[in-house]
């Protein structure tokens, strides 16, 4: 964070200054929420949830050198006392990016924002010093927090913005106002949550009604592959610049396919130029995500050649999101357990076929791992469902479906279209899943491990790559890392 004297920070969150002995204090560190994250010249911010009050860690932070606690109470040691410390927050936020200047970008959509974001921070990385989110801190907790680690030597500010309602992402774009907005696409996640995709359009395009006009430099970047994304160019002052495979694109993806890898390979077509890419990522979902940063890049002047070479070199900066790994036997371990939706599961789904066409030419098989994908509402039957039989039209060699009610209709929707045999099962927990997979996988084969966060699925892959008796040593990572 640039540094602000206590005084300035009572002003920017309209608070009052309780125990400082002198206003002039400097904060010089960074804004943390965890008291074990305390660091010499930070500012704590004293949340109280529901197992534990940050206020009852007050003079901890400061004997391990923060400079004051922002709380909702005075605590014995330097605070700035609010009436609301998340309120608070995002104004002090407000206050840091209106003082630096910085380029913000803000990203939101159903699926892909934080590889997204991922990818046009490695990007604007390259031209100058840029501060991200880190993994999915993209909610109004974490999005402040995201911006008040910018300093006077910030020059782009990449922001994920995630949204449960109408508003949300109103109230986000009001703490870290955009100058770039970029949507991705409108899908079913959280459906349940905003009762229809129309909603969650209405949610979604509330970032571009946020920018600035075209003649103050406001850019909306928008999928031109999808309608309800495309819709959104009416509601906007900003100037519209397009991604997407379709012809009206102004930033273009010409003849995408998958490698034997499954990694994605195209043509870049931007204003300045063609070039070609090769994806270090895997599926083919993540064309879009790639024109979309590059349409970026691109409107902050980094020219074809550029984008495309710093494309091929990106990687994954966020844990467990198609994080492909190879153990010393041959088998292939993708976690891809962060989250999950209907449309990330069939894109994790062609991904992993892809990934085991030249597997299965040895002998390989492709396993699919899946859990529940939370918060569908009434469409939640049909998705799963929907997710079992496309596993079969894929021809997925083994489908394991773990948990409880959904995954039986993953399940069930194998076996409605007409996997009869072993080629998928049902299991009650990760636990069975683990033991399944030691007793059954084998060299050459590719294991797809994904379900929503709440599952918790992650302990499949980690326990597959702990590499037990039988296994084979350590396992190293792939290249998508």
């Amino acid at each position: 964070m640039i540094p602000l004297t206590l005084a300035e920070v009572a002003t920017a969150v309209g608070g009052s200054m309780h125990d400082i002995p002198d206003t002039e204090l400097c904060v010089t560190g960074p804004v943390v929420i965890d008291s074990r994250q305390a660091v010499p010249g930070a500012l704590f911010a004293a949340f109280a949830g529901e197992r534990a009050d940050g206020h009852d860690f007050a003079e901890q932070v400061v004997a391990a050198g923060a400079v004051a606690v922002l709380g909702t109470r005075p605590v014995g040691v330097p605070a700035i006392v609010v009436d609301d410390v998340q309120t608070a927050l995002g104004a002090l936020a407000k206050y840091v990016i209106e003082r630096l200047g910085a380029t913000v970008v803000a990203l939101t959509g159903s699926a892909g924002k934080t590889s997204t974001k991922d990818l046009v921070a490695q990007l604007l990385q390259k031209a100058a010093p840029t501060v991200w989110t880190p993994g999915s801190l993209n909610n109004e907790i974490g999005l402040p927090l995201t911006a008040l680690r910018a300093d006077e030597s910030t020059r782009h500010l990449v922001l994920e913005m995630g949204a449960r309602g109408i508003g949300h992402i109103r109230y986000l774009t009001g703490l870290t106002p955009p100058r770039i907005g970029v949507v991705l696409n409108v899908g079913s996640a959280h459906i349940g949550e905003f009762g229809g995709r129309e909603q969650i359009a209405q949610a979604k395009g509330e970032l571009v009604e946020a920018l600035p006009s075209a003649d103050d430099g406001g850019i909306a970047v928008l999928n031109a592959d999808d309608p309800l994304v495309l819709a959104m160019a009416s509601r906007t002052r900003a100037r519209v610049v397009l991604f997407g495979e379709s012809e009206n694109a102004t930033v273009r993806a010409l003849d995408a396919r998958l490698n034997d890898r499954g990694q994605p390979l195209f043509t870049l077509r931007t204003p300045s130029g063609c070039a070609d890419v090769t994806l270090r990522l895997y599926g083919e979902h993540h064309v879009s995500n790639a024109l979309a940063a590059a349409a970026v890049a691109s409107e902050l002047g980094m020219p074809a050649e550029e984008i495309a070479t710093a494309l091929s070199g990106a990687g994954t900066l966020s844990q467990w999101r198609m994080e492909v790994t190879e153990r010393p036997d041959g088998v292939t371990v993708v976690n891809d357990a962060y989250n999950a939706n209907p449309e990330s599961m069939r894109a994790a789904l062609r991904a992993l076929v892809a990934m085991g066409r030249s597997s299965q030419a040895r002998g390989g098989r492709t396993w699919a791992v899946l859990g529940k994908m939370a918060e569908l509402g009434g469409e939640s039957l049909v998705e799963h469902d929907a997710v079992g039989r496309l596993a079969v039209r894929l021809n997925v060699s083994k489908l394991v479906a773990v948990g409880g009610t959904e995954a039986a209709w993953l399940q069930m929707g194998a076996y409605n279209e007409g996997s009869w045999g072993e080629e998928s099962v049902h299991v009650s927990d990760a636990k069975a899943a683990i033991d399944l997979l030691r007793s059954e996988v084998r060299p050459g084969d590719v294991v797809l491990v994904k379900a929503s966060r709440s599952v918790g699925l992650e302990s499949v892959a980690l326990a597959l790559l702990e590499a037990p008796d039988g296994f084979g040593g350590t396992a190293r990572e792939g290249a998508a890392r």
